[in-house]
């Protein structure tokens, strides 16, 4: 379990607002793959009835002036879960994203991570407040999100010069098809060595996830990773979502 003092910090900022329960760890922090400077810092946290306007100006208050002192240039995230709408998988809640508070829903995959590697900052540890996950739950999580917003990003080609998203559709990928077969998670760094790409670019991609400052071929890497997209999108939608043994 990694601890790092900023997300400490957080958690008493949180915890000092009254009516925030829990702060649980998820992403790569959770599952050992945190990366300074590259991962970003997925956490989720819980609180006592719903977040109003008052209460998002207030996180976005805390989330401002961390951003701007200890946890500047760490992507620190936080998706707001009022604790009687957990069982609401398609509800939306206030997220903080990229600076700026956001509504989106807690993913399966997230939900996933929290469950099985995720553990407590402040509050109850991830398995008490939310129910178990199983191996089907991850392959229709992993499903919905190729089926989702990558079914729309692959309709979308010239979306995939920005080297960011071709970065992450290639690793997406990876991970999405070992979720389908397998039924659990697989970090971003080892999604990298499972990418369906060329050796040259695998070894860039690795290099980036180091944090070496690697460029690759615009042109041609965001057609390998569309391609890939395109191919992996189809794929799940074909695939009966039938009960498979763990």
């Amino acid at each position: 379990m990694v601890r790092l003092p900023v997300v400490d910090e957080f958690a008493g900022e949180l915890g000092a607002l009254g009516w925030v329960s829990d702060l649980l760890v998820a992403g790569s922090l959770a599952t050992g793959d945190y990366r300074p400077g590259v991962s970003d810092l997925d956490l989720v946290a819980l609180t006592a009835g719903p977040v109003d306007a008052a209460r998002e100006a207030a996180l976005a208050t805390v989330h401002r002036r961390l951003d701007a002192g200890s946890a500047a240039g760490l992507h620190l995230g936080c998706v707001y879960v009022d604790s009687t709408t957990i069982p609401d998988v398609h509800r939306k809640h206030p997220t903080w994203t990229h600076g700026q508070l956001v509504q989106r829903i807690l993913s399966g995959i997230t939900r996933a991570e929290l469950v099985r590697h995720g553990y407590a900052v402040l509050g109850r540890p991830p398995g008490e407040a939310f129910p178990p996950v199983s191996d089907d739950d991850v392959r229709a999580a992993a499903r919905a999100e190729l089926t989702g917003y990558w079914a729309w990003a692959a309709r979308r080609p010239w979306l995939w010069l920005d080297p960011t998203l071709a970065d992450l559709g290639l690793t997406s990928m990876a991970r999405g098809r070992h979720a389908l077969h397998h039924g659990n998670l697989l970090t971003k760094t080892r999604a990298v060595e499972a990418a369906a790409a060329p050796t040259w670019l695998i070894g860039q991609l690795a290099a980036r996830r180091r944090g070496e400052p690697v460029t690759s071929p615009r042109l041609r890497t965001a057609l390998i990773a569309w391609v890939d997209t395109h191919r992996t999108v189809t794929q799940a939608r074909r695939e009966a979502p039938t009960t498979r043994r763990s």
